[in-house]
């Protein structure tokens, strides 16, 4: 089957997860959806149990033109300050994308630089904006699964729970055990930690 390549085919949703956490990386992912292939059910991945987002996260991968998943480690963020390394994992998303968005839509208020294709930033996209929200998705399972991995690394902090977020869990952990090298050194409840 040919697909005309028009602007709406190839225009990416992007959007990130694991910005307000103390732990981890920052994750983004980019979806070219395919017109032809609607996916039912798509929405902000809050809104969604871990068991819709992981039957959706199939769902993209297998029918979209296009899909990817990037992210900034923990010493970026520390290095570049939150916002930049989202910034910057949101652009390695879109650069990944094959075949080459026309168009990104970036969920939020601001687009990365260097993008190599036009941007334009859509408030709380991730609501009315079905590309947005696939990758909403595979964002958000994407971190969730690196801080399973973390949890297997550092046994103790509770990362399968609360993900890296500072909930009282997670801040009585690093009271007891300390601050590990996967935690963001520039957040201020670690770095008081550390002082």
């Amino acid at each position: 089957m040919t697909i005309s390549v028009t602007a709406e085919i190839l225009t990416a949703g992007v959007d990130e997860a694991g910005r307000g956490p103390l732990a981890g990386p920052v994750m983004a992912a980019a979806v070219i959806l395919d017109p032809a292939q609607p996916i039912t059910g798509l929405a902000d991945s809050k809104q969604l149990s871990e068991r819709r987002r992981d039957a959706l996260e199939t769902e993209i991968k297998e029918m979209a033109l296009a899909w990817s998943v990037a992210s900034a480690v923990v010493e970026e963020i520390d290095t570049l300050n939150i916002l930049h390394a989202t910034m910057l994992a949101m652009q390695r998303a879109v650069v990944a994308l094959r075949p080459v968005p026309l168009l990104a839509l970036i969920d939020g208020n601001r687009c990365p630089s260097s993008l190599p294709c036009r941007a334009e930033a859509i408030i709380k996209g991730d609501q009315t904006v079905a590309a947005i929200s696939a990758a909403s998705i595979l964002a958000k399972v994407a971190r969730d699964r690196e801080l399973l991995k973390l949890e297997e690394l550092y046994p103790g902090y509770g990362f399968a729970r609360h993900k890296g977020y500072p909930t009282k869990e997670h801040m009585m952990c690093l009271d007891r055990l300390g601050v590990t090298p996967v935690h963001r050194r520039s957040f201020g409840p670690v770095s008081r930690l550390l002082k």
